[in-house]
């Protein structure tokens, strides 16, 4: 899944309003919750744990309105703990979304 550039940094955007400084700071902060939830779901050994996470994940993409996110939590949700695709496809969106 690719990340779409557009629509979240314009939920990024109408956050920050002209502060730019605002926008690369909240960019930022998704980017650093979006990586330490990956690692928690790459480490998950239990279903709770995977659950929790991958639930943050959704409550993450909900809270920027970043729709790829949403639909990969959700896949996540759906599959067994440690599942090497779903994780492949996270760290594949973060980094398109760190490189954008």
């Amino acid at each position: 899944m690719v990340y779409e550039a557009g629509a979240l940094d314009a939920t990024i955007a109408a956050a920050a309003g002209d502060d730019q400084a605002l926008f690369l700071e909240l960019r930022t902060a998704f980017l650093d919750s979006l990586t330490r939830q990956i690692d928690l779901l790459r480490r998950a050994r239990c279903d709770a744990n995977w659950e929790i996470a991958a639930l943050r994940l959704h409550g993450l993409g909900s809270s920027f309105q970043a729709w790829p996110l949403i639909s990969l939590a959700d896949e996540a949700l759906h599959s067994a703990p440690g599942e090497p695709v779903v994780i492949r496809k996270l760290q594949a969106f973060a980094e398109d979304f760190a490189a954008a």
